[in-house]
């Protein structure tokens, strides 16, 4: 069990737990429907979602408590089947077991993120590692940030803002500005991309 901030708590089963949520069961066509996927057809990644994006969920929504990270968890363990089919092994087990096998790190590892930032946050500063200088540093670099910002599209923009200035996740942004996901994270991308040029260098 890990604590986060304000009192909320995070349920870390382990993968041995998560399993016994989701019934293993070898399916048969399972090997040639990660075949397929590997082969680049889409409409065998659909498949595959269709019949295990339930149980992925249920293992995510169990680490985090959270409907909108286990989606975001979701959509991450669909993408690296997509992006690495031929990590499947069908003598290993089944593809449910993989994908939820996949699920379960990438939740726990957003476990893990959460707690460090929130650590990061409640650690006091040390005062014998602050100066004026530290301080005129933040603040410019705070300017820079902002005149970078405004150079972004307007949807970028937003986008960007919500996402690392207000910690929504992409489910939630994409709410939140009545846009697709995938249309959220195209933006997000193609704008941290440009913050990236436009500030390098800044704080070398």
């Amino acid at each position: 069990m890990l604590a986060s901030e304000e009192g909320r708590v995070f349920y870390v089963s382990s993968v041995y737990e998560a399993m016994r949520l989701v019934p293993d069961e070898v399916t048969n066509g399972d090997a040639a429907l990660a075949a397929r996927v590997a082969g680049g057809d889409r409409v065998a990644l659909e498949s595959a979602f269709d019949r295990y994006a339930g149980a992925v969920k249920s293992v995510a929504v169990r680490v985090l408590r959270d409907e909108g990270l286990a989606e975001d968890v979701v959509q991450d363990t669909f993408v690296q089947f997509w992006n690495a089919p031929e990590k499947y092994r069908s003598d290993r087990g089944s593809l449910r077991t993989f994908l939820v096998t996949l699920a379960h790190r990438r939740a726990v590892d957003m476990v893990r993120s959460e707690v460090a930032r929130t650590r990061r946050e409640q650690q006091p500063p040390d005062p014998d590692h602050f100066s004026v200088e530290d301080e005129v540093l933040s603040l410019s670099l705070s300017e820079t940030v902002r005149n970078a910002l405004e150079g972004l599209a307007q949807g970028e923009r937003e986008a960007i803002a919500l996402a690392y200035f207000r910690g929504l996740s992409y489910v939630e942004v994409a709410r939140s500005l009545g846009e697709a996901e995938g249309t959220v994270k195209s933006r997000i991308r193609s704008g941290m991309k440009k913050l990236a040029v436009s500030l390098a260098g800044v704080t070398q």
